[in-house]
This record gives C-alpha cells, structure tokens and sequence, in this order.
C-alpha cells in the first residue's frame, strides 16, 4: 500500500520533476508567453494536488486531532460546545475583504461597517503542545474606518434545551494578539418576540480569558426562549492580528445555598 512512496523509480521520477519544475522557475522571466501561459496551466494543476495532500498531511499528523471536542469544564456542567470552525476544516478556509454579514461555516458570522472592507479572516491549525482545539480562526485588520467589528457564533439548538433561569453559561476563550483588545461578549437569547441580551467586557491579550453569564439577571421567558448566539464586538481593532485559538461555550446551575 504504501510502495508508491519508497520505490526506487518513484523516487527517481520525484526527483527528475523537481529538477524540471526548477529549470522552469529559472527561465519562467526569459520565455516567450505562450510557453509561460502553459507553464502557468500546468504549475496551477500541480499545485492545488499538492495542496491537497499538505492539507491532509498537515491535519493528519498534527495536534489536536480533528473533530476534537475535548476542553475542561466546570462541575455538573450539562452542556458544552465548541463551534465547528474551531473544531473542523472550513472551505473556504479564509475570506480577504470581508464583506458585512460575512458567513465563516455554518455558525460563524462578520459583520462590520468598514466601508474597504479592510478585514480579512482565516483558519489555522493549532499545532502547540497547550491547545486543545484543532483550529483556530485569526483575524487581521488594516486600516479601519468603522464604528464596529464583531463575530457572531450561533449555538446549536441543544443550548436552549432545558435552559433556566438558575443557569450560569460561560465562554471561554483562548487568544492571541499582536496587542491587547478590549472586546465585548453578549449573549443574546431570543425568547417569542423579545430579545435579551447580557453583556460582559475583557481584555484580550495572549492567554486566557472567560465571560460569565448568570441567566438569573435575565428576565427571559423559560417556556418561550427559540435560540441563543454570542457576539464578540472587537474595540479599536485598527492594525492587529487577533488569532482566537480556541473558544468553547458550556452552562451550569448555579449552586443552591
């Protein structure tokens, strides 16, 4: 199965396209165009195959294992999550000038009101000894001429199931940046035709943060609560790299005295 990797011939042939494909790179400033258009052709062909198997290679080998969902939670937890561009490949795996209302997989949305759209986001892949999620997402922000930035993460239907008013939920979020930002996280619980929202503010830097949401200072409707998201609201993010390395969101009751 796995000849096709350490034969003889194999390796012979690898190593007279590499002299090629070298040859080629050398005199791609001197041909003729035509011969350059098909040199083109040819070197975009190969390179999405080698994409292909870094891509795979890269997330086979590397650390955390894909669709890890491993993360500490605290006591009598009974729900946690990490969303699936922490945890999962996305595709495309980043967006350059990203648009308001920008979807990034199927729970992550941007919004902004940058009008160049000077905001770019992509997946990366954790490879520290200290994470625990398999990906994680970076944003990068050039100049920014906007009154906001923020990310919003939609939580599965399983968030809501059993939710009351005696739970606390908490975001935990793992962050690096090129310099400190504040950020605002609310959580937003929809309930029949109302909208409640619990705000809390921290300070991301490199390491670790938590937000802490006590429901009991809600006045949601437990009999009527449809869906719940988190918005990250991004203060002066004008010139920084903000990478989240991991995010995970889990509910407990609040202890009885």
């Amino acid at each position: 199965m796995q000849s096709w990797l350490t034969s003889l011939s194999d390796r012979l042939t690898d190593r007279r396209a590499l002299r090629r494909w070298a040859r080629v790179a050398r005199d791609a400033g001197s041909v003729d165009k035509p011969t350059l258009r098909q040199a083109r052709v040819r070197a975009r062909q190969l390179r999405q195959k080698l994409d292909q198997v870094l891509f795979t290679a890269d997330s086979r080998l590397a650390l955390p294992l894909l669709g890890s969902n491993t993360f500490q939670k605290p006591l009598h937890s009974d729900w946690a999550h990490r969303p699936q561009a922490w945890r999962g490949p996305l595709e495309p795996s980043g967006v350059a000038s990203v648009r308001n209302a920008t979807p990034f997989g199927d729970e992550v949305k941007l919004f902004h009101d940058c009008p160049l759209s000077e905001v770019a986001v992509r997946q990366v892949r954790n490879t520290r000894e200290s994470d625990l999620a398999p990906f994680g997402v970076t944003l990068e922000v050039f100049g920014f001429e906007g009154s906001f930035l923020s990310l919003a993460v939609e939580l599965p239907e399983a968030a809501t199931e059993g939710l009351h008013r005696n739970h606390i939920v908490r975001l935990s979020v793992s962050s690096e940046a090129e310099r400190p930002i504040d950020v605002f996280a609310r959580l937003n619980i929809q309930y029949g035709p109302n909208h409640e929202q619990l705000p809390q503010r921290q300070t991301l830097g490199n390491g670790e943060a938590e937000f802490e949401f006590d429901l009991a200072y809600s006045n949601m409707n437990e009999k009527q609560v449809q869906k719940m998201w988190v918005d990250l609201v991004f203060g002066d993010p004008e010139m920084n790299q903000i990478t989240l390395r991991d995010l995970t969101l889990y509910r407990h009751p609040r202890a009885e005295i």
